[in-house]
């Protein structure tokens, strides 16, 4: 069957959401092309690169190319946040400028496919949409928002209101994706999992692995219940790549996390069509 308005529902999930891009190229390698993308945090900067009209290889070649600085550094005074004294555990810039460096375009009317980016008001706990189906912003400003995860990196500010990661209130944004009148949701999940973390895991800090903890119950047990109340005849196809779930600022494995997202896809497609999985390995791009 032929869709003709596929949405695509990209999930937060830190430097785990690169596997995105191999979701959609095995998809588009059988024959589902994404007509609008929905993304939430480093999903919304995935979907913002190939809304920009950026082919596998070039985005590939970009998130190939980062390091952990790019996206984590110690923000001044991060050890003295957790006393109230400090904004962030780690800086904005790198982050901000990481997303530019990702995402060449810079507003949403420059983009070749429809995008819509999630974000939650930090003080009225609002789902916010920027660009379509939702408000006007900078296009990096509301991907920095969709990304600014509390605790981590200090909230955006757009508009004189301040917006944290997209995530707290919808880590999988599938209720999203329902409001654009698809004829069928993709959704691409590499957020947290209800699993227990692997016995015998080394040790990690204190209070910032408690907190860890407890966010990825909450957005894992807040996905699973956007899943369950999906209503209505618009069919899903639903992609779990099996990525680690404490890899959020481990950018140095995007290869295999791109990887293990088309495998993942080329599964679900199988399985959602009721034939065999015929390719493992995505190209390594040029």
């Amino acid at each position: 069957m032929k869709y003709a308005r596929i949405v695509c529902a990209l999930s937060g999930g830190g430097a785990k959401a690169v596997a995105h891009l191999g979701v959609i190229k095995a998809l588009e390698e059988h024959g589902i092309a994404p007509t609008h993308y929905v993304g939430t945090s480093m999903g919304a900067v995935v979907g913002a690169m190939l809304a920009g009209g950026l082919d596998y290889d070039a985005c590939l070649r970009r998130v190939t190319g980062l390091s952990r600085r790019d996206v984590a550094q110690l923000a001044p005074g991060a050890l003295l946040g957790l006393l109230g004294r400090g904004r962030s555990v780690l800086r904005e810039g790198p982050l901000r400028e990481t997303i530019a460096r990702l995402v060449p375009a810079a507003s949403f009317a420059e983009l070749k496919a429809p995008l819509t980016v999630t974000a939650v008001d930090a003080e009225t706990s609002e789902l916010v949409l920027f660009g379509m189906g939702g408000r006007d912003a900078p296009l990096h400003d509301a991907l920095y928002a969709s990304s600014a995860l509390p605790v981590y990196y200090p909230a955006a500010v757009i508009g004189g209101r301040a917006y944290v990661d997209g995530g707290v209130r919808a880590v999988l944004p599938v209720e999203v994706a329902d409001r654009q009148q698809p004829d069928l949701v993709v959704a691409s999940y590499t957020g947290p999992q209800l699993a227990a973390p692997p016995r015998g895991r080394p040790g990690r800090y204190g209070l910032l692995a408690a907190h860890d903890n407890q966010v990825r119950i909450l957005m894992a047990v807040q996905a699973e219940e956007a899943l369950a109340r999906r209503e209505g005849g618009v069919p899903l196809l639903l992609v779990r790549p099996a990525v680690d779930a404490h890899a959020t600022f481990d950018v140095t494995h995007a290869i295999q996390y791109v990887e293990e997202g088309y495998r993942a896809a080329t599964r679900a497609v199988a399985e959602w069509r009721g034939g065999p999985a015929l390719h493992s390995a995505p190209p390594r791009g040029n």
